[in-house]
């Protein structure tokens, strides 16, 4: 028995015992239900930094509370081990990826294992191992097969200095991060996922998950479906030509009164006036800069435009209006070009204004009850009184009801929209239509260190340069050794195409002279399935087995950065319908409820960034205080969905907490020596214990674990003050050690031993509150299943249905019946009953 705190000598002793003891492997509860908590795969940087440490605090919380509620939880994890940062820093300090890598991932689990994560090791996998980008190729040529990878051309940033694409990131303001040369724009071959052919399926899957609305918010406007109409403005004096919009608001098109196309759109190049020519080619050059440089945010951008000089008519009112070009129409996007209509359109009224455009108005709120011309065009946002009168800041953007719109006058918008629609499809000049936001992922990458694309091209067999997939008895197509000096020179062509020996093969149709294809995949893609890996790991027939999918599948609880939120997050839900429809799982959605944790400020209140020299080390601070200190700290600073402040007084005072709870069971143990436990009596501190175990319990449910830290800080204080029965502290002291156990797992494991218990604290069962101790705070409710009485849980008293809900799914016994069901609808009748309606 130790009489003071020492983080340095119990932490290490009991991360040794729970990994000689394999206390975290998963599947050692067959016939309990499963619970599949994860954190995101982190790429090993040699060091773990705080914004990890945040995140598995969370996920070790949530599993270690899993397991003690009775679940068989599955907490794995692994590495994101290949990537740009390995092969530039090869590049910079001549050091193969494959030498640091290995040594990065030693160092990064280390930090992982001082921190007390409670982590399946048996489960960890790497990326960069060929056993498991086999299986990227795998799924690359069981996509071949089905359409969903084709080979296009694609635009790519190039430095002709260096004679080499560069990735986004390796793009400074315009300009070759390596030595500085202006990066002009070029288009080459790429391979593509189709990942558009599942648009709807991505949005219709969102209203099934738990998601932060914030990130099902990104990923919708990602994907960005729009119903509307294309219609075809022709051009002056060019029969049979004619510029195809669309546009989601068939209702305005009488105020239509100019089109904005995209600065590389075809038309423009063919038609403009030569005069213009050279004009138009600088401004698209220009917006293409822009948006390699500020990507999506160049939408956000000052609107910009030129005037191209062609001439378009209006096909609904015949009246000629100009063509322009305008940095914010895409020409991915529809057609490349929109029919403007700056009194409805607050993008297009901003323009109309800069560059003096007519701007006329024709929907009003269906609330103008006089129709005068005055009231119309204010509520269409700009006055129609002459050239003295103003224009208003705003246009009317809502629906409403149409004037001086022909024969469509009077109509609400929402039967204009059809009835336009329907009339431009009667003359045939347009067509419903529906557009997505969302391109297919290129996936094609000039790089070293990444997954070898099993591609082929034969001159006799292929000679178009399709590409020959490999057979799966060649699976997998190594990467090469190399000597990092003469092949990542980040100069010239890609790494792989300089290894003649690699890149010359023989053809899997006629065995002759074949060449591998030279590029890798983007590690974003072995990111998208690493989850579904953990399930089986070690399996060398299939990615993993269907027994195993089925007893996991989905991740009940994800935990990573909302900065994932619309391209790891969107291509791993794309890749888990691809699997099903493949056969290897059943679900379609990869995780049923994502957390996504606010970022760490250091101590001058601005995130944390090695540039400011703000950076505080999990290292640092477990090396100091101990690991239990640091994951208080770090679940106690905010909510987990919020960002925190860094404050070394916090942590000290954490710190202190520890101390003290540490000095109170060690105080009290003459008290309570020879005694067994509660002996029923309902007294005060009996009470206050079990309304913190209802009070925990319920806070861990929320993942409020700022709020639970502050409940025990409660109880320890009310221990401390108890004179009363041995009993009853005895019982308090234990429950106190049994809940703060997810949070600070080692001092509780050792003040576990102190209190002269034997089992092992991991797994003990989560305590249970009395109901008769609790009854002013809670109440006990059954739960059925499909009508059938599957079990009784503690609900709060101010519990709303929701929570009901919750609190009753999460219990192991119903959560066993709700398993692999999908469930339809959920009846609650507050203190009598729960029904979930499963199928």
């Amino acid at each position: 028995m130790q009489d003071r705190y020492d983080a340095k000598e119990i932490e290490p002793r009991w991360q040794d015992h729970w990994a000689k003891n394999d206390l975290f492997r998963a599947g050692t509860r067959p016939g309990a239900p499963k619970k599949y908590v994860l954190a995101m795969l982190p790429y090993p940087s040699g060091e773990m930094h705080m914004g990890h440490a945040r995140v598995y605090s969370i996920t070790d919380v949530l599993a270690r509370y899993a397991r003690k509620r009775g679940f068989d939880v599955l907490h794995p994890f692994g590495w994101d081990s290949f990537g740009l940062p390995a092969e530039n820093a090869a590049i910079k300090e001549g050091v193969h990826p494959a030498i640091r890598t290995p040594k990065n991932i030693q160092s990064f689990k280390q930090d992982v294992i001082s921190l007390g994560i409670s982590v399946d090791w048996s489960t960890e996998i790497a990326t960069s191992d060929p056993a498991y980008y086999r299986w990227n190729q795998w799924f690359f040529l069981r996509m071949l097969e089905r359409g969903l990878v084709y080979r296009r051309r694609a635009k790519v940033n190039f430095c002709p200095s260096c004679n080499t694409v560069l990735a986004n990131e390796q793009v400074e303001e315009g300009r070759c991060w390596r030595c500085g040369s202006v990066v002009v724009e070029r288009e080459i071959p790429e391979w593509a996922f189709r990942i558009t052919a599942y648009a709807d399926k991505l949005l219709e899957g969102l209203q099934r998950i738990d998601w932060p609305e914030r990130v099902v918010a990104m990923q919708r406007n990602w994907i960005g479906r729009s119903d509307g109409l294309e219609i075809e403005f022709p051009l002056k004096g060019k029969k049979g030509t004619a510029f195809r919009v669309f546009t989601t608001r068939a209702d305005t098109i009488f105020g239509a009164t100019y089109v904005a196309a995209a600065p590389d759109h075809p038309l423009v190049r063919e038609m403009a006036p030569a005069a213009k020519k050279a004009e138009l080619q600088a401004f698209a050059e220009k917006v293409r800069r822009a948006a390699k440089e500020v990507g999506e945010g160049a939408q956000a951008a000052e609107k910009e435009g030129i005037d191209t000089g062609i001439r378009a008519k209006n096909p609904f009112t015949g009246k000629e209006v100009p063509v322009w070009v305008a940095n914010f129409v895409l020409s991915g996007y529809g057609t490349g070009a929109v029919m403007a209509v700056p009194a409805h359109d607050q993008r297009d009224h901003e323009f109309a204004l800069k560059y003096g455009l007519p701007i006329t108005p024709v929907v009003r709120p269906e609330t103008e009850a006089d129709g005068s011309a005055g009231g119309r065009a204010e509520a269409a946002g700009r006055s129609i009184g002459g050239d003295s009168e103003p224009a208003r800041d705003k246009a009317y953007t809502d629906y409403g009801v149409l004037f001086d719109s022909g024969e469509f006058t009077g109509m609400p918008s929402e039967q204009a929209r059809l009835a336009i629609a329907a009339e431009a499809q009667r003359r045939g000049i347009g067509q419903p239509a529906v557009n997505y936001h969302l391109r297919d992922w290129g996936v094609s990458r000039q790089r070293y260190w990444g997954t070898p694309i099993p591609i082929v091209y034969c001159p006799k067999d292929d000679p178009e340069g399709k590409g020959i997939p490999v057979p799966d008895s060649q699976l997998p197509v190594r990467l090469p050794d190399i000597d990092v000096k003469e092949v990542l020179t980040g100069m010239g062509e890609p790494p792989l195409a300089k290894v003649a020996s690699w890149v010359n093969t023989t053809c899997p149709i006629c065995g002759g002279p074949a060449r591998r294809e030279a590029e890798t995949m983007d590690t974003f893609v072995d990111s998208t399935w690493y989850w579904a890996r953990y399930l089986d790991p070690h399996n060398s027939r299939e990615p993993f087995s269907r027994e195993q999918a089925d007893r996991w599948m989905p991740i009940d609880v994800y935990v990573g950065g909302p900065e994932h939120a619309v391209l790891h997050l969107l291509y791993f839900r794309f890749w888990t319908k691809v699997m099903q429809e493949l056969g290897l799982c059943s679900v379609d959605e990869p995780a049923q409820k994502l957390v996504t944790q606010g970022i760490v400020k250091g101590r001058d209140g601005e995130k944390m960034s090695k540039s400011k020299g703000n950076v505080v080390s999990p290292r640092e601070i477990i090396s100091e205080y101990g690991a239990d200190t640091a994951r208080l700290f770090i679940l106690f600073a905010a909510p987990a969905e919020k960002d925190m402040d860094w404050s070394d007084e916090q942590v000290q005072g954490q710190h202190r907490f520890l101390g003290r709870i540490w000095r109170l069971i060690h105080g009290s143990l003459p008290k309570i020596a020879g005694v067994s436990g509660a002996n029923g009596t309902a007294d005060e501190l009996r009470r206050r214990t079990h309304k913190t175990i209802l009070r925990v319990t319920q806070q861990l449910e929320r993942l409020q674990f700022n709020t639970a830290i502050s409940s025990l800080m409660e109880l320890s204080n009310a221990a401390t003050d108890w004179t009363g029965d041995a009993a009853s502290l005895r019982e308090c002291l234990e429950v106190l050690v049994q809940l703060l156990a997810p949070f600070a797992p080692h001092i509780s494991s050792e003040l576990w031993r102190e209190l002269g218990r034997s089992d092992e604290l991991s797994l003990r069962h989560w305590p249970e509150a009395d109901p008769a101790l609790v009854v002013d705070d809670a109440y006990q409710i059954a739960v059925q299943v499909n009508g059938k009485l599957r079990g009784e849980v503690q609900v709060a008293a101010t519990a709303n249905d929701s929570e009901i809900r919750e609190t009753a799914s999460r219990d192991p016994k119903v959560a066993g019946y709700l398993q692999g069901k999908t469930i339809k609808k959920v009846v609650v009748i507050p203190k009598r009953l729960v029904n979930f309606v499963v199928a």
